[in-house]
């Protein structure tokens, strides 16, 4: 099942990096945030991809011609510089397509420029590139077979430091809470696509709005609930926390080296 991961976008919130480098290349450790995803589907064994870009693709294109396995595999080294033999291997087996799709072109405008890059494919997988989680891949897919429907996203509680608040006519505050505390689900970006999607997303049209409208009133979109790790990158907040969690070893996100292999969610 063929990956299409958006990662065309200028990231202009976190302009630390982002004013340099584009946001899928931010490093978390070794390696940057899309290789993490990347890892993450291939573990389940997805491993063809089309990455849409944007804003410093070239970079992009740059970092897997110019691919090093040696910086997150262990190696022996014999004969000074000369002689390398891997004693593990990352991205062998992965096909990676790498098309243009626009310097502001919209997520909507991005999936319509890699449609012929999915071939035959009825069903294929769809992912804003920003966020890692430990979502149990293989039972939402099954989840989403099960519902056979058009499209599905997973719904997860936000992760940010903000505040929801209720209030009167008057301002007077009734209550306020942490927005992870409140109860709301908002769109983790885990996508499932089948092809007929493409009849509901018309020219220079959103992925969420229009065309999730249009699947809504057809009964054709679901949900899939995941109330496990999830994290996005939006800040250079969130980067720091993502570097701290790599430093200390507590990566949930990275299934591969879990002998559960991602944990349960819940439809």
């Amino acid at each position: 099942m063929k990956v299409v991961l958006f990662c065309g976008g200028l990231g202009t919130r976190l302009r630390e990096y982002s004013e340099t480098v584009p946001k899928p290349m931010v490093n978390i450790g070794y390696r940057p945030i899309i290789w993490h995803l990347m890892k993450y589907y291939a573990h389940f064994g997805h491993t063809e991809f089309i990455l849409c870009l944007g804003y410093r693709g070239d970079l992009i294109k740059q970092y897997f011609l110019d691919y090093n396995e040696c910086l997150s595999n262990d190696f022996e080294l014999t004969g000074g510089t000369k002689q390398v033999r891997l004693h593990g291997r990352d991205i062998e087996g992965w096909k990676i397509t790498f098309a243009n799709t626009g310097l502001h072109s919209n997520i909507g405008q991005r999936l319509k420029a890699v449609q012929p890059y999915l071939g035959e494919d009825r069903v294929f997988l769809a992912n804003y590139s920003d966020a890692l989680s430990d979502l149990p891949l293989t039972e939402y897919l099954e989840h989403f077979s099960h519902q056979d429907k058009i499209g599905s996203f997973i719904c997860v509680t936000p992760n940010h430091s903000f505040h929801t608040v209720s209030f009167g006519r008057d301002g007077l505050v009734d209550d306020i809470q942490p927005v992870a505390e409140a109860g709301l689900w908002i769109n983790g970006g885990f996508f499932v696509f089948k092809r007929e999607l493409f009849d509901y997303l018309k020219d220079g049209e959103d992925l969420i709005l229009e065309p999730f409208q249009r699947l809504i009133g057809l009964q054709q979109l679901t949900a899939y609930r995941h109330d496990g790790f999830w994290v996005s990158m939006d800040t250079f907040k969130d980067k720091q926390a993502f570097d701290d969690m790599e430093a200390r070893g507590d990566t949930p996100w990275q299934v591969w080296r879990s002998p559960k292999g991602g944990r349960a969610g819940n439809a």
